[in-house]
């Protein structure tokens, strides 16, 4: 019997904890939170903003009482661990009811603190971000106890466009910012066009290259010198790893503060494993380093790592894909493999096709765009991006399938398609980028 604490709960913490004891019945278990809530839907939250999703129980899967009462697992919320002691097999965890600070022991130790948002530095009560139920619930008591009528985003990721789109059903009235021209950087740039067809069709004001030189009350001055008043702010500026307090043990981090892990998620130190958005692993395609801060790699490593605790050490992670998926009012942005940015350290050549979801004699058909990038020596799918108001998931996770046993992009041909004409055409958008490939 072992004693095995767990830093940070949510998708990662929670989920390793949980599956631990599903194979392990005995060894005591205690994860520590440092937040309010243990255990919700992280991607429900937006959805949650615009009422999409009603029901809370929905969103908050566990409480403490309810997660101990079915597994046996102690939960502490408001529990922060401040230190690390590998050499003691310590750790420090501050009481943040009382301020008052403690040492627990530990045989394993499982890092899932995630990550913070990133802040504006101006002191205001306007500005939110959307993290945490915690930060749900203060941007919907907020919007509710003032009559926020006029809503400001500042940033363009996918957080970002999911907040925008659940504000702008919300009701209110939505201006987008964003620093530079690279919106929803996961896609091909030239791909986003629907993006700004949506905002301009919805008559959602904004503005790239811009950013809050000041604020003053409600009234925001902008770079550009444009001064407007708002009622409400949210910053989806991206984040940084919570790991500050892993810099008191000889666990290692990278230079942007992310804890590498091996193919077992162990960090340098033995008995200590990692997980979640603080990490940083490998392509599975590809020889190079991945930090993909998505939910199926937080459950993918949980479930890893409680094979390693009771000694299944067969089972090991062979990397990420770094599928991607964001919706956008009536379109879906998807892609899978390395980032755009990424795609300059290889010798790779690019097809592509535009053409209806399903038959066109079908009615209701939307054109879709799909891409992929293929390495010229392997002929290896390297990464791959679809865009259109139907069957762009579906495509994607059929690429990503491919990718995962290194199929080439000439074997796409020979993909046979379920079809009917609702859903696709007898030589499908897949076996079009094969034929097109050779």
């Amino acid at each position: 019997m072992s004693k095995i604490v767990v830093v940070g709960a949510v998708a990662g913490g929670a989920t390793c904890a949980s599956q631990i004891r599903r194979l392990d019945s005995e060894s005591e278990i205690i994860i520590f939170e440092k937040d309010r809530d243990m255990s919700f839907a992280n991607c429900a939250l937006p959805y949650y903003l615009s009422n999409t999703i009603t029901e809370r129980e929905k969103v908050l899967a566990y409480t403490p009482d309810k997660f101990f009462d079915k597994k046996q697992i102690s939960v502490k919320t408001y529990h922060e661990v401040i230190a690390i002691n590998d050499t003691k097999q310590t750790v420090t965890v501050k009481n943040k009811n009382t301020n008052e600070s403690f040492e627990e022991s530990y045989d394993y130790l499982i890092l899932s603190p995630g990550c913070s948002a990133n802040r504006l530095n101006f002191d205001t009560d306007l500005a939110f971000t959307l993290r945490n139920l915690e930060d749900t619930d203060a941007i919907n008591s907020f919007i509710d106890k003032n009559n926020a009528q006029k809503a400001l985003i500042v940033g363009a990721g996918y957080i970002s466009l999911e907040v925008l789109e659940n504000l702008y059903h919300r009701g209110l009235d939505i201006t987008l910012i964003h620093r530079s021209e690279q919106v929803n950087k996961l896609m091909d740039q030239d791909m986003n066009q629907p993006i700004f067809d949506e905002l301009k069709d919805k008559h959602i004001q904004y503005r790239l290259n811009e950013e809050i030189a000041d604020i003053n009350g409600n009234e925001i001055t902008f770079k550009s010198g444009i001064k407007e008043d708002y009622d409400i702010i949210i910053e989806g500026i991206g984040t940084k790893p919570n790991s500050e307090f892993v810099k008191s043990s000889n666990v290692q981090l990278d230079e942007k503060g992310f804890i590498p892990v091996n193919d077992a998620f162990q960090t340098n130190i033995n008995n200590i494993y990692a997980l979640g958005d603080v990490i940083t692993s490998h392509y599975r395609h590809v020889d190079l380093k991945a930090n993909v801060p998505l939910a199926w790699g937080a459950h993918r490593a949980a479930s890893i790592i409680s094979e390693q605790l009771v000694g299944n050490d067969n089972i090991k992670f062979k990397g990420y894909l770094g599928s991607n998926i964001v919706k956008f009012f009536n379109y879906t942005f998807a892609s899978v493999g390395v980032k755009p940015e990424e795609l300059s350290q290889f010798n790779y050549k690019m097809v592509e096709t535009k053409q209806g979801a399903h038959a066109g004699y079908y009615p209701g058909n939307t054109p879709l765009h799909l891409r992929v990038y293929f390495d010229q020596d392997t002929r290896k799918i390297i990464r791959a991006a679809a865009v259109g108001q139907e069957g762009a998931d579906k495509r994607i996770d059929v690429l990503s399938m491919a990718m995962q046993n290194n199929m080439t992009v000439d074997e796409l041909t020979e993909f046979e398609v379920a079809y009917a004409p609702p859903y696709s055409h007898p030589k499908d958008l897949i076996n079009m980028i094969g034929y097109k490939a050779q």
